[in-house]
């Protein structure tokens, strides 16, 4: 499982027999360690609405041990090349992740500037423009390109339209602060200035299939 953002992850029971090893990237880390391939923007947008991948022994082993050469050189802190040798195989680890998700999904053929405009769109979801915005026309404009073109390209590389991005970001934001309980549905409605409490009930019937009272009980 590869979770990219920590809002994603809301409700965790593990059995009796999980067995976990987590690594944690910075953001400035995993830059230096994101391959020299736009095949990466298909990955994440698909990790997005799932983050589960599914594997068999062999790949689930080798991915084992592309964790564990990670986790023995963090440990030797005495190479003097300690950082380079961890790009390098933090960088493998991604590329084992490509080619599981490849050759489940096909290997898409994305060029170089559609994958700077999925990337900089979901950059500005990431950092929550959703709350006040949520027109594809809005994005577009600050990429510079038409909304037809950018529904183009998300239709493409995902299978989803832009507004399907701007709407599940939007709606696991909500969900998140219907579960938390420390605001009121007017103050929720408000903070995504919503036009009226009633659309914002409206919106959560339609993608949460339940009305926010409901959901709270």
């Amino acid at each position: 499982m590869i979770v990219g953002l920590q809002q994603l992850v809301e409700s965790t029971h593990c059995s009796a027999d999980l067995d976990v090893m987590c690594i944690y990237v910075k953001q400035n880390f995993l830059e230096l360690c994101t391959p020299r391939s736009n095949y990466g923007i298909k990955g994440s947008l698909a990790l997005y609405s799932c983050p589960v991948m599914q594997v068999d022994k062999d790949r689930f082993e080798q991915l084992r041990q592309g964790f564990i050469q990670i986790e023995q050189r963090l440990l030797k802190t005495e190479n003097m090349f300690q950082e380079d040798v961890l790009v390098c195989a933090t960088q493998m680890t991604f590329l084992d992740f490509f080619d599981i998700h490849a050759a489940q999904n096909g290997l898409a053929n994305i060029s170089f500037q559609d994958t700077d405009i999925i990337t900089r769109f979901m950059q500005m979801l990431e950092r929550g423009d959703y709350v006040k915005n949520r027109e594809v026309g809005y994005y577009a404009d600050k990429l510079c390109v038409t909304p037809k073109y950018l529904s183009e390209i998300c239709k493409s590389v995902s299978g989803k339209t832009a507004n399907y991005w701007i709407s599940r970001f939007t709606t696991i934001h909500i969900r998140r602060l219907l579960r938390e309980r420390k605001m009121s549905f007017t103050q929720i409605s408000d903070l995504f200035e919503f036009s009226s409490p009633a659309y914002f009930s409206r919106f959560v019937q339609k993608h949460l299939g339940v009305s926010p009272t409901n959901f709270r009980e």
